[in-house]
């Protein structure tokens, strides 16, 4: 793949069909309560009606309001994009992409994660926003559970819970509140998954994998363009 000045737009397989599943999911749940209203003989229908129609309408709301466009590449690096807001990582910056995998006995499993490891965290904390940050940190306590979980050491989340809220020193550089929280998140998942930052699989327009090579081949060819 030759990396042009264009810019590639990644849309996702999840975003497909937010707005059928939302109308289906609508006339269902309306569907439903209108049974229960008018013809209480056909309460059972309605109820399956009910549940199975609000639930279709959440997801499909949930996928309504996702972005269009969840990754953008360019020459200069890839910009993730999240309802809350937006973040740019260089390729210079990269160290290594690739799905995190932990261990639990003799099985190696994978996450349904991108993980991306850096090569300095300053660049991030510096431009990506607090209302980011902050929905990343909700987002990923699943990612925290499994990074202590992985190592068999809940005394290794409670350590790390208790020095979030305490100011992060970076490069010379000191950061305080969410941007503080967020770093020291980082830098615990890299400890423990080994990479700083996580992108959700249903973010990808394709395969894992392939999206990987993808990303890999404009990491090589920004390094060459420079040496």
């Amino acid at each position: 793949m030759k990396l042009t000045p264009e810019v590639q737009r990644i849309q996702p397989l999840s975003k497909r069909n937010g707005l059928t599943l939302t109308w289906a999911g609508g006339s269902a749940f309306l569907l439903g309560i209108g049974l229960f209203v008018v013809v209480p003989a056909f309460f059972a229908l309605g109820l399956v009606l009910f549940c199975m129609g609000a639930i279709a309408l959440i997801l499909g709301l949930a996928k309504v309001y996702e972005p269009q466009t969840t990754l953008t590449l360019d020459e200069q690096g890839l910009t993730y994009f999240h309802r809350r807001g937006r973040v740019f990582i260089a390729w210079d910056n990269i160290a290594r992409i690739d799905i995190p995998r932990v261990t639990h006995g003799i099985d190696n499993i994978e996450l349904s994660y991108l993980g991306i490891k850096l090569k300095r965290l300053n660049p991030i904390l510096d431009n990506i926003s607090l209302r980011l940050a902050t929905g990343l940190l909700t987002e990923q306590r699943p990612l925290l559970v499994t990074a202590a979980s992985s190592q068999a050491e809940l005394a290794t989340l409670e350590t790390y819970l208790g020095a979030e809220f305490s100011p992060l020193v970076l490069d010379g550089e000191r950061y305080r509140g969410v941007l503080a929280m967020f770093g020291h998140r980082c830098t615990m998942l890299d400890s423990h998954l080994g990479y700083h930052l996580y992108i959700p699989h249903e973010s990808l327009d394709r395969p894992p994998q392939a999206f990987i090579k993808l990303l890999r081949q404009s990491v090589a060819q920004a390094i060459a363009a420079k040496g």
